[in-house]
């Protein structure tokens, strides 16, 4: 069997854990008292949520972020918010999560600049739910998505309001060709 101090180790170490449990709950009652209904920056970054109670504490504070403008949630593990609904949102910072798709994202109607770079989204289908939105900016580099062929040309003819995408401003050549056979009937013209 395991000696005597192996055995005080091991208390101690589910000591320390316990402990650790009872601060963080702690941490994130004092947390959820806070005023989160009149923020309007927030980084709530680099959580660590390793268990879902805290993954659920999140949320019960996005749900509270009635005003906040600018949010940032970059390496939080999140998969996915659409129950969430930040209405004056203009910028939110995703990046280092692990969403697959645009619809997990929050509703966010007021949104400018969205930041996903990192994540694991695969496919542009869902990105016409911002079709309508004032979006300007949009990050999406480091998804798989960005290897699609005529990845730009598709989320610019889906986001006609879209400015800049991956850092870099829209461009003519970003902007779909007419109907190819057009094309070439108005080449055999010239």
């Amino acid at each position: 069997g395991p000696s005597e101090e192996e055995l005080f180790f091991r208390k101690e170490e589910h000591t320390l854990k316990k402990r650790k449990h009872v601060t963080d709950t702690e941490k994130w009652e004092k947390r959820l008292q806070e005023n989160w209904e009149n923020c309007a920056e927030l980084n709530l970054s680099f959580q660590d949520l390793g268990d879902l109670y805290q993954v659920e504490n999140l949320k019960r504070i996005l749900r509270r972020l009635i005003r906040v403008e600018k949010l940032w949630l970059v390496d939080n593990s999140l998969t996915d918010l659409s129950a969430i609904r930040l209405p004056r949102c203009r910028e939110l910072n995703v990046n280092k999560n692990h969403f697959t798709s645009f619809r997990q994202l929050p509703k966010i109607p007021q949104i400018q600049h969205l930041s996903l770079a990192e994540n694991n989204i695969t496919s542009l289908s869902g990105i016409s739910a911002f079709r309508h939105s004032p979006l300007e900016s949009l990050v999406l580099r480091r998804n798989p998505c960005e290897f699609q062929e005529r990845y730009r040309q598709l989320v610019f003819s889906n986001l006609p309001n879209l400015k800049m995408l991956d850092g870099i401003p829209k461009l003519p050549e970003d902007c779909s060709p007419p109907d190819v056979r057009v094309f070439y009937r108005m080449c055999s013209i010239l």
